[in-house]
């Protein structure tokens, strides 16, 4: 599969490029300090119309996850903070498209892609991150639908989202087990608990706060896809569609971290050279450049398969590598970037440690590096015998 951007990926790189520069770049240092949600950006992205980039061109969107790729690297690059708002409301947006009725759809897709309603996923709890099969909390069927109840954590935009999409183990009016499916569980919802945001390392501008459900009532409405297993690969499915997305974070990270140091090693002098003069210094920057353009067409490419329609366990490798590579060349680039600058490099007046906590960040969330080396391993071995 080959891709090129197109002329309106290349505008739309151009103009956020432009936005980020001009206006979100003198900001990033204070949300990162204050770790205070950037309503002012939310706000900027909406009056620009970026939230529908990855939509159906009938809500507005391009239809287009390269372009979606593009935008949030281009944010990255100033702001970490600012590319998870777009982010953290498009990863139900790929649940919802996925799995949705069109009733759901109608409801929620507008919203999402105006920027009007804003969003949530909640997969992880205490005992169970990247296992997902491991999750505890339950949802029992009901003659009016299901109550939830459990626990759990690190559920980024929970405390202003306007729904979140939770993960629960199904179980008939018995307590029989059925399956993983998603639920649309809206704020306030009755025995739904928001709880205080973590106070993070790295992204700390989007909160990440715990949930607690207390038989919580949803409508059978309120289920994404068929009752059971059919709904865990709703969930699996929107989770292989958004790495690439954010795999493009940990682009927009390298390469920020690139030109700040570029820009240091030049103005820095030591035993009367530039920085920038000594080769061992400059071999440093050319594998930095060379690894960020790497996992910037890894990224690129599996976008360009997510437009193609490619789904399933063919784009789980690709959408596994993409996230892992890049967010592994995001940490060895920031990390290289605060060698280089020495010091500086530890000290808060300088943004290169902002990215630095960034990236470790990205190498975590959406599913560890490990993880997605057991997704690319088995893409290739099968699975391991137990």
């Amino acid at each position: 599969m080959s891709y090129q951007l197109n002329e309106d990926q290349k505008n739309i790189q151009d103009l956020v490029r432009r936005v980020a520069r001009e206006k979100v770049a003198s900001r990033a240092d204070e949300i990162d300090r204050s770790a205070e949600y950037p309503q002012d950006m939310f706000e900027l992205l909406k009056d620009l119309g970026l939230f529908a980039l990855p939509f159906p061109t009938e809500y507005g969107g391009t239809g287009s996850t390269l372009a979606a790729c593009v935008a949030v690297e281009e944010f990255g690059r100033v702001c970490y903070n600012t590319g998870y708002l777009l982010v953290v409301q498009w990863t139900p947006f790929g649940a919802i498209l996925a799995g949705g009725t069109e009733a759901q759809k109608q409801r929620l897709l507008p919203g999402l892609a105006s920027g009007e309603l804003r969003g949530a996923l909640s997969l992880t709890e205490p005992q169970s991150g990247s296992d997902v099969s491991g999750i505890k909390t339950t949802a029992r069927r009901t003659a009016d639908g299901y109550v939830l109840n459990g626990a759990k954590i690190w559920c980024t935009n929970a405390d202003i989202a306007d729904f979140i999409l939770v993960a629960a183990k199904t179980q008939d009016e018995h307590g029989e087990p059925l399956g993983i499916n998603l639920f649309i569980v809206e704020r306030g919802t009755p025995g739904l608990t928001v709880g205080r945001k973590e106070d993070k390392m790295g992204a700390r501008g989007v909160p990440s706060c715990p949930l607690f459900f207390d038989n919580a009532p949803v409508g059978a409405d309120s289920r994404l896809g068929p009752e059971g297993g059919e709904g865990f690969k709703v969930a699996m499915e929107a989770l292989n569609t958004s790495r690439p997305i954010v795999a493009a974070r940990a682009v927009g990270i390298a390469q920020g971290a690139i030109d700040h140091t570029v820009k240091y090693i030049r103005e820095r002098r030591a035993f009367g050279h530039a920085i920038s003069d000594f080769q061992g210094v400059r071999w440093m920057i050319a594998d930095m450049v060379m690894q960020t353009e790497a996992a910037r067409q890894l990224v690129y490419r599996t976008a360009a398969m997510v437009d193609a329609g490619v789904t399933g366990k063919a784009l789980a490798p690709m959408a596994a590598m993409s996230k892992c590579f890049a967010s592994d060349v995001a940490m060895k680039v920031a990390t290289d970037a605060v060698q280089l600058f020495g010091a500086a490099g530890v000290s808060a007046e300088y943004p290169i440690g902002r990215y630095f906590r960034d990236a470790k960040v990205v190498q975590i969330i959406e599913g560890t590096n490990q993880v997605q080396r057991n997704i690319i391993a088995g893409s290739v071995l099968g699975k391991a015998t137990k």
